[in-house]
């Protein structure tokens, strides 16, 4: 297969096909404007093509590209939704769009952080949002940061958290970054948290906190949540949540009612922003009445003179980002959150589980479901087809056949991880059409599996070496 060309091999070595003449502007002396040391001493090395073969150019690209415009996009734990595109138009808005970040006296943009703080919290059970953090990392930090606050203001010494075999990737890391050691607890046979271990855990009196995401990245629903939270409260401990699969439960059920105290969320997943590929994010942080103080500053409030931007008096943990975190993120999930109203919201995680728990019983005469039972949003899946068949075979299979694959190989309690989420925006055509695939893939690794072993075959780039390609990448080929 001919590989595409970059747009510096598409220089033309004639000069001047564009139309827009060089600048003729004289009287200008550099030096006075930039130190030598910044200038350049020769000229910048930028292709010279016409306007029309660059359009053309990142047209071609955009179209070999696959999204959650181009269809189903099953990836497990990143709820890879369709975003309608009245968000992008109020994100557009000229009053949103070309707001500068110091324009703090812009009641509208102060408005809507507030009534979107109002609405997750609405949501969500907590009492106050921060909506400064960027991204749901850095919302999980914030989360942590503020229960590491809350314990050195009340002077106890509290240094471990407790993590969940099945939580997201992320959590052992950043309780890491903020100080604390990890205790690892390993689901049950029913992919739940062990009570009697995590009572173990807590004894020990040192245990700042539990960080869970229930549903889990297995996409069950933790059934003892109510006495989970509260062992870990009798041990004064805190309980954080993270938010990253709220998309399920969102109208149905409140983090704050199941006893947690912190929630982060992710923006860009739950409340619909297109994301991937570093940005756009955002993680809102929400709290109980008791730790408001500590979240990040500025706050906007309500008092008698209408809304106001609160100041850090010395309790907060201090700013995470300058400024509101990414706003435009923030427009797309109040567009979002309003559109859909109280009845909408809950119709989209209904949907979403229903979703999910129809692809799984109607692949699972055929593929193994370690977790078989009612799923939430996501289901995971354990690879052992015919002939050796592993995940990744099944989703350079899927790639043939036109579908995006889902999240292979992780979580890691299962070795041939398979985690599919469909999300609650595909109907049942599209569903349909990726339940066929994976059985006929299934078929093809009982009958041709050499065939699965070797593909791709109808996409841009074949199978790569990940070994190879991970030790050794090629990043500009």
């Amino acid at each position: 297969m001919t590989r595409e060309l970059l747009i510096f091999e598409k220089g033309y070595n004639t000069a001047k096909n564009n139309f827009i003449p060089k600048m003729d502007i004289k009287g200008i002396d550099l030096d006075e404007i930039l130190p030598k040391s910044l200038q350049r001493s020769e000229e910048i090395n930028l292709p010279d093509i016409p306007e029309f073969e660059i359009v053309r150019h990142y047209v071609n690209l955009a179209q070999k590209n696959y999204g959650v415009d181009s269809g189903i996009y099953p990836l497990g734990s990143c709820t890879m939704k369709y975003n309608p595109r009245i968000n992008e138009i109020t994100a557009r808005l000229p009053g949103f769009l070309k707001i500068h970040p110091l324009q703090e006296e812009n009641e509208g943009a102060i408005e809507l952080i507030y009534n979107l703080g109002q609405q997750l919290c609405e949501i969500c059970g907590m009492k106050a949002f921060t909506l400064n953090p960027a991204a749901g990392a850095q919302g999980e930090l914030t989360g942590i940061l503020i229960i590491k606050k809350y314990f050195e203001s009340k002077g106890i010494k509290k240094d471990k958290i407790i993590v969940p075999d099945s939580a997201h990737g992320t959590n052992p890391a950043t309780s890491a970054m903020a100080g604390f050691s990890i205790i690892e607890i390993k689901s049950d046979e029913n992919g739940e948290l062990p009570l009697d271990q995590l009572e173990f855990a807590m004894k020990g009196g040192d245990v700042a906190g539990l960080m869970l995401t229930n549903p889990n990245t297995i996409g069950v629903f933790d059934r003892n949540i109510d006495k989970i939270t509260e062992i870990v409260h009798k041990y004064g401990g805190l309980c954080y949540y993270d938010g990253a699969n709220l998309n399920p439960i969102m109208g149905i059920a409140k983090p704050g009612e199941m006893g947690f105290d912190i929630i982060h969320l992710n923006l860009h997943k739950t409340f619909s922003t297109p994301h991937g590929g570093g940005g756009p994010g955002a993680g809102p942080v929400g709290v109980k009445k008791d730790l408001i103080k500590y979240l990040p500053c500025p706050q906007v409030i309500k008092n008698e003179g209408g809304l106001v931007c609160v100041e850090d008096d010395g309790s907060s943990i201090g700013r995470m980002r300058s400024f509101w975190g990414n706003f435009g993120v923030l427009v797309r999930a109040y567009t979002y959150i309003l559109a859909l109203g109280k009845n909408g919201i809950r119709r989209a995680a209904q949907n979403a589980v229903l979703n999910a728990n129809y692809i799984r019983t109607q692949i699972k005469h055929k593929y193994s479901i370690p977790y078989d039972r009612i799923n939430m949003h996501e289901f995971l899946v354990d690879v052992h087809l015919p002939n050796g068949v592993n995940s990744e075979d099944v989703a350079k299979g899927l790639l043939d056949r036109g579908i995006h694959a889902p999240t292979i190989y992780f979580p890691l309690i299962i070795h041939e991880a398979m985690l599919i989420e469909p999300t609650e925006t595909e109907n049942k055509r599209e569903l349909d059409k990726f339940i066929k695939a994976l059985l006929d893939i299934y078929e093809e690794a009982e009958n041709n599996p050499d065939h699965l072993r070797n593909g791709p075959y109808n996409t841009l780039i074949g199978r790569l070496d990940a070994t190879l390609a991970a030790r050794k990448p090629h990043l500009r080929d």
